[in-house]
């Protein structure tokens, strides 16, 4: 267990303050208080995510997002009064406090319950041709390009075996053998790997259609010409929370408009805004989807991931976003794959 240090912020500090405890303690909370260590409030990563949705700046203070009506328990608590009480409230973590509120103790439902491995299985979809990325992919499957000394292919799987999960499916059509002979069945990282064959491009969501249709949990899928750190256990936590159909993840993306935008109402000029800055959620090409939304893909077609969304909210299945606000980089470009290499580590 981590020193109860290791997941406080004094009540001075930014929302990134809390973001780097988050990130940094694998807590999924910080917790605020005072300087005699009284509990002001908490902050979890639904709470960060929700409010840069919400148009937050991560450099505001943290008082303006914390959760003042926590749930905490009285010392002395034991880990069986904490596993009870975060399953009767649907919690992953509470703190223990003395009568003066000072905080004593966090427990977490991952340090009492250790689990060994997720149900959920992952699709990397490692098809693609990488075309922006030739010569260096003429003779190279796109995934297979090494981020210092590892295939980035590798890099994703690592991830997703860290956070406790082993079914995979690797999609995968161009130079499929380096790929198939590279991991094999995945009993080298113990884990399983399946092969998704594609005869033709069958696009980002197209390779859905191949996948057995025995599957129940919801399916993580990643693009494998993404690099992030964002953490995958948040990310399919955060999806059965929220009971999502699918959960799209979105990232932050600031456009500069190089020429004052004159607005008008009907030939009236209402204002003049000088070279403004847009901003937008991108999709980072990482998606978590319930396994009934998958029949919705056609079979042996083109299809993509924009494609399958729209049908879900057309169907009116809940789709939901979930912001990145880890490290994330899509390595299309040689630009982006000389920054990956110089970054990662």
């Amino acid at each position: 267990m981590r020193p109860l240090l290791e997941y406080t912020i004094a009540e001075h500090a930014s929302v990134w303050d809390a973001v780097r405890v988050i990130d940094k303690a694998e807590a999924q909370i910080a917790l605020v208080v005072d300087s005699n260590r009284k509990l002001l409030g908490t902050v979890t990563d639904g709470d960060v995510r929700r409010a840069l949705l919400c148009g937050h700046d991560l450099k505001r203070p943290v008082r303006e997002i914390m959760q003042c009506h926590f749930r905490w328990l009285p010392e002395p608590a034991t880990e069986r009064d904490a596993l009870a009480f975060m399953g009767r409230n649907s919690l992953r973590q509470v703190p223990v406090l003395d009568a003066e509120g000072r905080l004593i103790q966090l427990h977490r439902l991952e340090d009492i319950l250790r689990p060994k491995s997720r149900p959920n299985s992952v699709v990397i979809l490692a098809g693609g041709k990488g075309k922006r990325l030739r010569p260096m992919t003429d003779h190279c499957p796109k995934p297979m390009l090494k981020i210092n000394n590892r295939p980035l292919l590798e890099i994703l799987l690592l991830q997703c075996v860290d956070v406790g999960l082993t079914e995979f499916y690797f999609s995968v059509g161009y130079l499929k053998n380096q790929i198939k002979e590279y991991f094999g069945d995945g009993s080298n990282w113990q884990v399983r790997i399946h092969y998704l064959e594609e005869s033709m491009p069958l696009g980002t969501a197209g390779p859905l259609s191949l996948l057995p249709g025995t599957l129940s949990e919801p399916v993580l899928v990643v693009n494998g010409d993404v690099l992030t750190r964002v953490d995958f256990t948040r990310l399919l936590d955060f999806h059965a929370e929220h009971r999502s159909a699918a959960t799209v993840c979105v990232r932050e993306h600031r456009s500069q408009i190089p020429y004052g935008v004159v607005e008008t109402e009907d030939v009236r000029v209402v204002s003049v805004i000088e070279k403004p800055q847009l901003t937008h959620y991108v999709n980072a090409g990482v998606y978590v989807l319930d396994s009934n939304l998958i029949q919705h893909v056609p079979v042996n077609t083109f299809f993509d991931m924009p494609s399958l969304i729209t049908e879900a909210l057309r169907c009116g299945q809940l789709v939901n976003a979930f912001p990145i606000h880890e490290y994330w980089l899509d390595i299309g470009l040689p630009e982006t794959l000389e920054q990956a290499i110089g970054d990662w580590s």
